[in-house]
């Protein structure tokens, strides 16, 4: 990556960490922490959990589709305005209702996938696996952080002190927004109809599966931890206060694991069965957690096991995510990845509510197991991502456009061409493992300059 690459990664990393750190934070200690709150029950204490990732949900999709016709980051300043209001109000309340309507208006700033579009606007195609990486591995990064901080900071500031804190990280993300230029995009789309736009991502079966696989990795880890606190308490002996001291070994475990399946991968094209692996891994720990969960380290092994897997996946994700989305509608198609996520959080928020009222331990983690298996089922259809590099070239004089297509897409190794004729750009994705030496010179030949590739 150049400097310009290396800043803006960074950047727009940061705002999703923060973003996603004020989220996590409450996700460890609410369920447990929340029973404080008047008119509070299990079932409202699993909503107020998720009922961000319902409004979340919502609005992914009407802020991607603007996405990619407007300007994004005052889209990204709108979207941390109101998860910073939205802190603020749960943190003033008294009640759960009104923990439940700040969240619903934090959730409202449903930026993430105007975010990661953003990403991939000031990265080139070829370095854009390394920056959505490192945008999967902030997130990582900021599930360990608050997992280990979000209980020590409850001890210390309270549950409602807990919520200013992440209206603070907010405001802390629209700074950070300083060091993204502003970008000129070369693949805007205004011929096709927001509707007809959406209808095109949403047929893409590839795309479907992805969005499958990440509505359950969170509706999972929601879930989760509805059960999980209260476990740690009453089977492990561990204060509240103290959960972030079991988190933190755990959670760096994990990574160590995580960044050589990444590695592996996007090195050896592994990406599928690196991907399979870690759903597998998911099931793996949620069957420890049927059958011994009554045990501390049994329960600390299944937890374990959980951690390691979805560090994986939320490294891959964003990463399959920008290789299999449609060149003008990537924006789009991250909104509706976004809002399978957020849904996921909400239904996973509900379902441990439910869960947990049954007062049946055994029960709950083979409904989650259940769901993990079927997750798994659906996953086998994926089929390997395509691994492509992209170039951007201003379009020959007096070309015809759909003649010169339709040779560029006869050369082995070019997978994709858009034409954009307003802009005189075309924007060509190519397989450097396919093309050969003739496919060169067929494309220096049709775009009148020799390409580097």
């Amino acid at each position: 990556m150049n400097a310009l690459e290396r800043r803006s990664t960074f950047a727009l990393s940061s705002i999703f960490a923060l973003r996603m750190l004020g989220l996590f934070m409450i996700i460890p200690v609410f369920s447990v922490a929340g029973q404080s709150y008047q008119y509070a029950t299990p079932a409202l204490i699993g909503l107020a959990v998720g009922v961000y990732g319902l409004t979340q949900a919502i609005l992914q999709i009407p802020f991607s589709l603007l996405a990619d016709r407007f300007s994004r980051k005052p889209l990204v300043v709108l979207g941390l305005l109101l998860f910073a209001i939205g802190g603020a109000i749960a943190g003033l309340s008294d009640t759960i209702y009104g923990v439940i309507i700040g969240r619903a208006i934090a959730g409202a700033g449903a930026v993430s996938a105007v975010v990661m579009a953003l990403l991939a606007d000031v990265t080139r195609e070829e370095q854009r696996t390394k920056a959505m990486a490192a945008m999967g591995m902030s997130i990582g990064m900021s599930f360990v952080v608050a997992f280990s901080l979000g209980p020590w900071l409850t001890s210390l500031v309270g549950i409602s002190g807990l919520f200013f804190v992440t209206t603070i990280m907010g405001l802390a993300a629209i700074a950070m927004l300083l060091l993204v230029p502003k970008v000129t995009r070369h693949h805007r789309n205004y011929q096709q109809g927001y509707l007809n736009q959406l209808k095109q991502v949403i047929q893409m079966g590839e795309l479907n599966r992805l969005h499958v696989s990440v509505f359950a990795l969170h509706l999972l880890l929601t879930a989760m931890f509805i059960y999980v606190p209260s476990q740690l308490i009453e089977y492990a002996g561990i204060p509240l206060a103290k959960h972030g001291l079991v988190y933190l070994p755990l959670l760096v475990i994990s990574l160590f694991f995580a960044f050589p399946s990444i590695i592996i991968a996007e090195k050896y094209r592994k990406m599928r069965g690196i991907f399979l692996t870690a759903i597998a891994g998911i099931i793996g720990g949620l069957l420890i957690l049927i059958f011994g969960y009554e045990s501390k380290y049994v329960l600390l092994a299944g937890l374990g096991l959980f951690f390691i897997a979805f560090n994986v996946m939320e490294a891959l994700l964003p990463s399959w995510l920008s290789k299999t989305a449609p060149i003008q509608s990537k924006a789009t198609a991250m909104g509706v990845n976004a809002s399978s996520q957020f849904l996921g959080a909400f239904f996973g928020g509900t379902l441990g509510g439910q869960l947990l009222m049954m007062q049946n331990t055994a029960l709950g983690w083979s409904v989650l197991t259940g769901i993990a298996i079927i997750w798994l089922l659906i996953s086998f259809g994926l089929a390997q991502p395509r691994y492509l590099s992209s170039i951007v070239l201003p379009l020959p004089q007096t070309v015809q456009t759909d003649e010169w297509t339709s040779k560029l897409l006869a050369i082995r190794g070019i997978e994709e061409v858009v034409v954009m004729p307003e802009q005189q750009v075309a924007y060509i994705k190519v397989d450097k493992q396919c093309i050969d030496d003739a496919g060169r010179q067929d494309l220096t030949h049709l775009i009148g300059k020799e390409v580097a590739i």
